[in-house]
């Protein structure tokens, strides 16, 4: 049951027949895992909290730099040199202090992926490298715990929906294969990337996660959690399309091979 503060609070997210009032309670349960805080992280951070999201795990190793600042909306002047996880932790208790707020600022590994995964109902990526990805995969696909992950580089962006414990659905190492390792994405540093295009990406994220939560708890108004659908965010067009990812029967992960 929500108090009478909550629904106050909530209230034009109660008024959508999508979501109304069970569908809040259901937010309100739920727990998400997010690991990375930077220009994805932030505003999926900052839209789960405003959704009302009731517990969250915060996952980043890294410390506020001033570039960081251009689309890592979480943080300001203040918090450089100080950990991501901590100055985002301290945004969330002046943001809404009914939240429960676990912080880890570790750098995800394979021996370290499943104890993080553990116990929530929907774990989001955010991260700028391939074996963190992979590693949360590999434990989201283990833990039976579907994935969020999204990425960005200049003007583009991504987002799928990943469920490789369900039959017939892929999980993330279905989509990008065993051939990569840290060094194998793209730097922001060298390449560049538009703040707002970061907002765009983590926004759309955000969207997606209250969408499969909703989907997880049986109160489905916004439709299913498109389990398998990747989303591309074309910033200079502007436009999106949507691909369907197979799973691969050969997956280390998730198919068996």
């Amino acid at each position: 049951m929500l108090g009478p503060d909550r629904l106050d609070r909530f209230a034009r997210h109660i008024v959508l027949p999508e979501v109304g009032g069970a569908g809040q309670a259901a937010l309100a349960r739920a727990g998400v895992l997010l690991v990375g805080l930077g220009g994805i992280g932030s505003p999926v951070l900052q839209y789960l909290a405003g959704a009302g999201v009731g517990r969250l795990v915060l996952v980043d190793d890294g410390r506020v730099e001033a570039s960081n600042l251009q689309r890592q909306t979480l943080f300001t002047e203040r918090d450089i040199g100080h950990g991501k996880a901590v100055a985002a932790r301290r945004w969330l208790a002046n943001f809404d202090a009914a939240l429960e707020v676990t912080i880890d600022d570790g750098r995800v590994r394979p021996d370290n992926a499943g104890r993080l995964v553990a116990g929530v109902d929907l774990v989001i990526d955010g991260t700028d490298n391939f074996a963190t990805r992979l590693a949360v995969s590999d434990a989201c696909t283990a833990a039976r715990v579907p994935l969020l992950s999204a990425a960005i580089g200049r003007f583009q962006g991504q987002v799928g929906a990943f469920a490789g414990h369900l039959e017939g659905q892929p999980c993330y190492r279905c989509y990008v294969g065993d051939a990569f390792d840290a060094e194998d994405c793209d730097s922001c540093a060298e390449d560049g990337v538009l703040g707002a295009m970061a907002g765009w990406t983590g926004s759309f994220a955000a969207l997606q996660a209250v969408r499969a939560l909703l989907a997880l708890a049986g109160a489905a108004g916004m439709g299913a959690a498109q389990w398998g659908k990747l989303h591309l965010l074309d910033g200079l067009a502007p436009a999106m399309r949507t691909l369907t990812i197979a799973r691969d029967p050969a997956c280390r992960a998730c198919g068996g091979g």
